[in-house]
């Protein structure tokens, strides 16, 4: 698996302590932001993969979504989105995420979706 770095943006400080422990003990490199503001400038750090939150205090995961999906720099870089709002997988996909999980998850799902989007 080597030392895959995944950024975790969600304002949810509990769903991050959450996802970062587990991921950390798998052994990925973890960084997160909680501001949906800055997304865009923590993917610079080229992560191997992106869970985004769909409701960030004041943004729309799927807008930042679209953005770094529509970037050179960044198109490659495959997405996760997370949200406890039901019904919006296929608006999540359309924004170009490569998948989507619906809040709550089960942490072993999680981990078979982070593992086949690195793979």
């Amino acid at each position: 698996m080597g030392n895959k770095k995944i950024l975790i943006a969600d304002d949810d400080e509990g769903i991050v302590d959450a996802i970062t422990m587990i991921l950390e003990v798998m052994g990925y490199d973890v960084e997160f932001t909680y501001d949906g503001g800055a997304v865009i400038e923590a993917a610079k750090n080229r992560p191997d993969l992106i869970m985004l939150d769909i409701w960030m205090s004041g943004y729309d995961g799927r807008d930042i979504c679209k953005q770094l999906k529509n970037s050179p720099q960044f198109k490659d870089i495959p997405i996760l989105m997370i949200s406890a709002s039901r019904d919006i997988r296929q608006s999540a996909l359309d924004a170009g995420a490569n998948d989507f999980m619906e809040k709550p998850f089960e942490m072993d799902s999680l981990l078979n979706r982070v593992e086949f989007l690195l793979n």
